[in-house]
């Protein structure tokens, strides 16, 4: 009789359990809703601009960035002790709904209050939804599977603001603002759809008697960083990548583009090349990510970001500004999914909704701070060297990558952590390939979904209705 290693027999059915139907219905859903989102936003953002000016369009992005970070932390803990599908079908359909008056609002009253009321509202339930939006993905697929469904989350990400824009900007020079909300009302109706389909089956876990209460659980994200060396090393990752961009794309991109008489078209064009190469990486990061290694698509392309970040801040001419952009933007839709799958597969199971909080937080809450911190620095070092210094801090990121790979996986034995990384970071051509996953087994549609017992604990969560 011939020996089967345990790796064949672990993989293939790994791959034939993932039911690429639910996966392709939430990248749909997520497409339509999305698309949905930005042109609203940009409806919004022109008609408080309208009304007020400037003061008038901060209030409304405050109303609509603030409530939604504070929420992230919380949607975590919701998300993990009520389950996803449950938090998930009420925050769309509240926002749906929501949505629906909005437009009836907007179609008779042309004042400001209400559309800042309406940002504050929907921002809360966004930053519930988050983490529990977060959490499917790895419930559905897992290793090389779910750095592929990554990378097709990636590009609906992508896509969204490239349509949505010009979209909300017709919806409003077409019509009015209300037909916008109309829009964005119908696009939520169709993620509600497909999430009543993603999630049939799944169960609720059941509450422990005398557990933490949610308002400690908020905090399980922050601690999870403190228990998991490979949790905090991808959080740093993320953490000096997302620093080192926001202050260069949003602030000093147009500072020095106006000081090298460029004028806006050429910060238009190296935005739409960025925008573009990440969307065609994160394409390909869908048909082929199994096929890459894991240290090339995390480490290689991490180390290319900050060279790329560096380089753009020396660039002479637009167009060798945006040839680079370009070359930034191939590189992230690489690396960004990357990161989001280690994470994913290195946070436990049953605070997966915590973990993808703190995670959301590092995108969310890092771009006010980083145009704040360096707009300052900007003033004393100039703008090309405080870009310089962001290249600096992007230079971090494939450090922690690789600090974070080094790490063992969390609930794996130091057998399953040898095997698992001298697979990831393995010669080129070598598959990534996930430990067994036992703590999810996801069943075809109609059939429930149940959660089995974390690694190291002794309870099991029972079905209890959604």
């Amino acid at each position: 009789m011939t020996a089967t290693s345990p790796t064949s027999t672990s993989a293939a059915p790994e791959r034939a359990a993932v039911p690429w139907g639910r996966v392709s219905a939430l990248v749909g859903g997520q497409a339509a809703v999305q698309l949905g989102s930005f042109g609203l936003l940009i409806a919004m953002n022109w008609t408080a601009v309208q009304m007020g000016g400037t003061k008038a369009v901060t209030l409304l992005m405050l109303a609509a960035t603030v409530p939604r970070a504070l929420m992230l932390v919380f949607g975590g803990a919701f998300a993990d002790t009520l389950g996803p599908r449950f938090v998930l079908l009420r925050t769309t359909s509240a926002r749906a709904a929501l949505l629906g008056v909005g437009a009836v609002v907007t179609a008779t009253t042309h004042e400001l209050w209400p559309l800042v009321l309406i940002a504050l509202v929907e921002g809360m339930l966004l930053g519930l939804a988050g983490p529990a939006s977060g959490v499917l993905l790895p419930r559905f697929a897992s290793g090389d599977q779910l750095a592929r469904a990554n990378s097709a989350y990636a590009t609906v990400l992508r896509v969204a603001p490239i349509l949505g824009t010009p979209a909300g900007a017709w919806l409003i020079t077409v019509g009015e603002l209300w037909v916008a909300f109309v829009a964005a009302a119908v696009t939520g109706a169709i993620w509600l759809g497909c999430l009543l389909y993603i999630t049939h089956g799944f169960t609720r876990p059941v509450r422990q008697q005398g557990g933490p209460s949610l308002l400690r659980r908020s905090g399980d994200g922050f601690r999870l960083l403190a228990r998991y060396p490979r949790l905090r090393w991808m959080f740093v990752a993320c953490l000096c990548l997302d620093m080192a961009f926001s202050w260069p794309a949003e602030v000093a991109l147009p500072l020095l583009a106006h000081q090298r008489g460029w004028g806006v078209g050429a910060v238009a064009m190296v935005l739409a090349a960025f925008s573009f190469g990440a969307l065609a990486s994160s394409a390909l990061g869908a048909a082929f990510a199994h096929r890459i290694p894991v240290f090339v698509r995390l480490v290689v392309t991490g180390a290319g970001l900050a060279v790329g970040i560096t380089m753009m801040a020396l660039m002479a001419s637009p167009l060798s500004l945006t040839a680079v952009a370009a070359a930034v933007g191939l590189l992230s839709g690489l690396n960004g999914p990357a990161i989001v799958t280690l994470y994913q597969q290195a946070a436990p199971q049953d605070r997966m909704g915590a973990a993808m909080s703190t995670l959301s937080l590092a995108g969310i809450g890092t771009a006010p701070l980083s145009i704040a911190l360096f707009s300052s620095l900007s003033l004393v070092l100039g703008v090309q060297q405080t870009w310089l210094l962001c290249g600096a801090i992007a230079a971090v990121s494939p450090v922690a990558a690789v600090l974070a790979l080094r790490q063992r996986p969390t609930g794996e034995s130091p057998a399953q952590a040898a095997e698992y990384e001298n697979r990831v970071e393995g010669p080129a051509g070598a598959t990534e390939h996930r430990r067994p996953a036992g703590d999810l087994v996801p069943g075809a549609p109609g059939e429930q979904t149940r959660e089995k017992p974390a690694p190291g604990t002794a309870d099991s969560p029972v079905a209890a209705p959604a």
